[in-house]
């Protein structure tokens, strides 16, 4: 099974994967094939990150997503993995992706 995988410490939410992503699939106004998700800013004020901010982006894939099937069987990777500007998007199979997954920072993988 193929998976996106998505190191959510380095998105910075620049929209290039959704940009990407609408122009491939030819999706008009209010239409995704992966959206951005933003929460925060804000700042805590107790327990270990006391005094530290957090805003995090998460790029979610959505019904209209077909991983970019088209691309990846003539060998090239999704749009969004492509156009990703912070290189933390990786595309292929789940059980290599799962891998690639450190345990020091946070991590989002997608299957269609």
């Amino acid at each position: 099974m193929k998976g996106i995988l998505i190191n959510t410490e380095y998105c910075t939410g620049c929209h290039s994967c959704e940009v990407a992503c609408k122009k491939e699939l030819g999706l008009g106004e209010g239409e995704f094939g992966i959206k951005l998700t933003e929460t925060g800013p804000w700042k805590y004020e107790t327990g270990q990150a006391a005094g530290a901010w957090e805003w995090t982006w998460t790029p979610v894939i959505t019904k209209a997503c077909n991983l970019c099937e088209e691309r990846v069987v003539k060998g090239k990777m999704p749009m969004c993995v492509q156009h990703c500007q912070a290189w933390c998007m990786y595309h292929g199979e789940v059980e290599d992706l799962v891998k690639k997954m450190d345990g020091e920072t946070r991590w989002v993988l997608l299957t269609k």
